[in-house]
């Protein structure tokens, strides 16, 4: 799991379409840090495990209906690569996820749970689906990002990737980035503000400009209650049955 002091996860990734990812391995902190050894990505494209000549990969549901259904096979032969792969570069084989929007919710904490692991495969359904076999024979959890539908599990896993990596030890410039964000103590983030002190007539608050830390610090917490009250009241709650500090619970006041 560490390299020297540096914590490293190995991802690999079952998808039709194995080029989008470059968006995750060709651009911002989740590049830079792959370039720093602090993760590692494998990439299969389950057409390259197939059997017959046309290389398919999907065919009609049983029952009738519109679209294609994903082969168990390719995929299969898929995850066993992606395993064998694992197991000589980690020594271990990480746990199977399908990103679907039938799966549990993607938060912050599974998130975190993710960033300590040595390696996870992330599988990509595409069109109806995938047949519910090899879910149920190969995959152990399925995550979703959002009630709605994409066109693939591609944006969806990198979503995941991009997220985790953000955890890393090292992958960010500033340490406490990652523990200042929104949800990391279930609030969402309080607001931000850069030069100049004045935009379109709205200045930055006294509190910010005051160069008093405790009162900044303070600042900042009001702020995030008061955000997460008026446009996340659940995560709110949830902070409140877990336990608000005497001071959370004046400053919500």
């Amino acid at each position: 799991m560490w390299a020297g002091a540096r914590q490293v996860i190995r991802f690999d990734v079952v998808s039709l379409f194995p080029e989008t990812f470059a968006a995750v391995a060709d651009s911002g902190i989740s590049s830079r840090s792959l370039a720093r050894g602090l993760w590692q990505l494998g990439l299969w494209n389950p057409r390259d495990f197939t059997q017959d000549t046309y290389r398919t990969v999907d065919d009609r549901p049983y029952g009738g209906g519109p679209g294609m259904v994903l082969l168990a096979e390719p995929l299969a032969r898929a995850l066993d690569a992606a395993a064998a792969a694992q197991s000589a570069a980690r020594g271990t084989v990480g746990k199977v996820i399908y990103l679907s929007p039938q799966g549990r919710r993607l938060d912050h904490a599974t998130v975190v749970e993710l960033a300590g692991r040595e390696a996870v495969t992330l599988l990509c359904g595409r069109y109806e689906g995938v047949d519910e076999r090899l879910l149920l024979q190969r995959v152990d959890e399925e995550l979703s990002i959002g009630d709605f539908v994409l066109s693939g599990g591609e944006i969806a896993a990198m979503a995941l990737i991009d997220a985790v990596v953000r955890q890393l030890p090292g992958a960010l410039g500033d340490a406490e980035s990652a523990a200042e964000e929104s949800f990391v103590n279930g609030l969402l983030d309080c607001p931000q503000y850069t030069r100049p002190e004045v935009v379109g007539g709205e200045r930055v608050p006294e509190a910010l400009l005051s160069g008093h830390h405790e009162n900044i610090r303070r600042w900042r917490l009001k702020q995030a209650l008061g955000r997460t009250w008026l446009r996340r009241p659940e995560l709110l709650a949830a902070r409140r049955l877990s336990g608000m500090s005497e001071e959370e619970r004046a400053l919500l006041e």
